[in-house]
């Protein structure tokens, strides 16, 4: 923690340097964390700022740490989006370590109403912080991000609120078509077991009973009577297919499998969705949207 201490005390200097003239004709500069943020934020944002995202797809957030340049880019903000509720556990000292006058820290999560949230012993809030998967919730964090770029950047707030409106009615439509895929599949069917639990909104939203191996957070291991009396479950209620996520090891899933087909049940498993992070850039799954609706076409026909 030393030398991240040095490094923030580096950045400063250097960012007391710079020249005010340079920064007057310079873009928002925008930090984010999780892919989702980062997404939404640059569908919000457009070409008026420059977005730079920590993780990538396929990181982990519970258990992601800041690198050097990292630290950097955080200090040289002026706004730093994240999720907050304790899912970028390892990140909180830094932002902790960063309070400033002139930065912008925003915690989206932070800013929902408490009494909808689903309570998790496993963080330090006390909330379940995968809120991203109730799409009501996403909307306010698109409010969010448009009402604090129009307050830093106000000459393009006009552009930040037509982008926000062009969002939200694609947020709309995503509701909508994921609502008429999921009355595709029985309510006795909706059984969703994944390597941890991420789905639990999302459960809430579409009426699934959600089950994850190693509970709400990946920093805790599943033992062996974790996985036995998950099988034990599968088999109980029949259900067909198991999920794999993409920021989480196969193993522990497919630890699962075996441990049900050792009691002569044959479980599938039925593909991996993308939990934490989002798909690879450039593909229909490295969006939110993309995400969304592919994870529901994959966890509804494979549990038909």
């Amino acid at each position: 923690m030393k030398k991240t201490i040095f490094i923030l005390c580096m950045s400063l200097l250097l960012l007391n340097c710079k020249g005010e003239g340079e920064k007057k004709n310079a873009k928002l500069n925008v930090v984010t964390t999780t892919t989702m943020i980062t997404d939404l934020v640059k569908n919000i944002g457009g070409d008026y700022i420059e977005v730079n995202g920590l993780m990538g797809a396929g990181v982990d957030p519970h258990l992601y740490k800041a690198s050097e340049g990292d630290v950097s880019k955080l200090y040289n903000a002026d706004v730093i989006f994240y999720n907050g509720l304790h899912l970028e556990g390892k990140l909180v000292e830094v932002f902790e370590k960063m309070g400033s006058d002139t930065k912008t820290q925003v915690a989206l999560g932070e800013i929902l109403d408490k009494s909808g949230l689903i309570g998790s012993d496993y963080f330090a809030s006390n909330y379940d912080p995968h809120v991203w998967f109730n799409i009501d919730y996403f909307k306010e964090f698109a409010r969010k991000v448009t009402a604090i770029l129009s307050e830093k950047d106000p000459e393009n707030s006009v552009e930040y609120v037509k982008n926000e409106t062009k969002y939200l009615a694609q947020l709309d439509q995503l509701k909508i078509e994921l609502e008429a895929k999921v009355t595709t599949l029985p309510k006795e069917q909706r059984i969703l077991v994944t390597a941890h639990d991420a789905f639990n909104y999302f459960g809430e939203a579409y009426d699934f009973e959600v089950v994850g191996l190693q509970g709400l957070s990946t920093a805790t291991e599943a033992g062996v009577q974790d996985v036995q009396r998950l099988s034990d479950f599968i088999i109980e209620k029949q259900v067909k297919a198991i999920f794999v996520e993409s920021s989480v090891p196969r193993r522990t899933i497919e630890a699962l499998q075996e441990a049900v087909k050792a009691k002569d049940f044959d479980v599938k498993i039925g593909g991996s969705l993308y939990s934490d992070a989002l798909g690879d850039p450039g593909t229909v799954e490295g969006t939110y949207i993309g995400m969304f609706q592919y994870n529901v076409n994959t966890i509804v026909d494979e549990l038909k």
